[in-house]
């Protein structure tokens, strides 16, 4: 079970931190539309489409990262106050009723929403570039499979919750900068008096 939980923790890490160079790319495709549209006066026609299908996937194919790293928004006034335990056991239901019932039909329907795409070859109607979308479409039914996958993570999380009341927490691999200068500042202290 800890053999497939980190599987499928590394298997979304990778997707997350591939797909966030497009933070990049989207920072240098802006930057070139500001140039060309203020500067040489000729803007682009296909800027604004492009700048939303990247943004588009680095939200779609990070999602299951943040899941992995617990990242996501939650609503835990009272959740936090319970033990392991009990936290393990809510989750887990909740997985079953809402998380893998909304992410079965995330795929499903992307299926179809991106075969129908890729049928007629769909462009992009906000632009006159006709910049192509299907792919984009695409996009849907991957970020459904690997969240599925990383669902079936948190459900092994829960049992083994459960069983040891103690969370089977995912490897550190970003920290906040605020925490890693506290770090530095503590080491450097404990360095300055042995």
């Amino acid at each position: 079970m800890i053999g497939f939980i980190r599987f499928a923790d590394g298997l979304s890490a990778w997707f997350g931190k591939a797909f966030a160079w497009l933070i990049v790319l989207m920072a240098v495709g802006t930057g070139y539309e500001v140039f060309v549209r203020y500067v040489l006066n000729s803007p682009t026609a296909w800027a604004l489409d492009v700048s939303f299908i990247m943004y588009g996937t680095l939200f779609m194919m990070g999602g299951a990262y943040t899941l992995s790293r617990g990242g996501h928004v939650r609503g835990d006034f009272l959740y936090r106050l319970w033990q392991p335990r009990n936290q393990a056991k809510i989750d887990f239901v909740l997985y079953l009723i809402f998380f893998f019932p909304g992410v079965t039909a995330l795929i499903l329907a992307g299926w179809k929403y991106a075969a129908r795409s890729w049928d007629y070859g769909e462009v992009s109607v906000n632009s006159p570039a006709g910049v192509p979308i299907y792919q984009f479409k695409t996009v849907i039914v991957a970020a459904g499979i690997l969240l599925f996958v990383q669902g079936i993570a948190q459900l092994c999380r829960c049992i083994i919750a459960m069983r040891t009341n103690v969370w089977l927490e995912a490897d550190e691999d970003v920290f906040e900068t605020e925490d890693l200068l506290l770090q530095k500042a503590a080491k450097a202290e404990k360095d300055a008096h042995p």
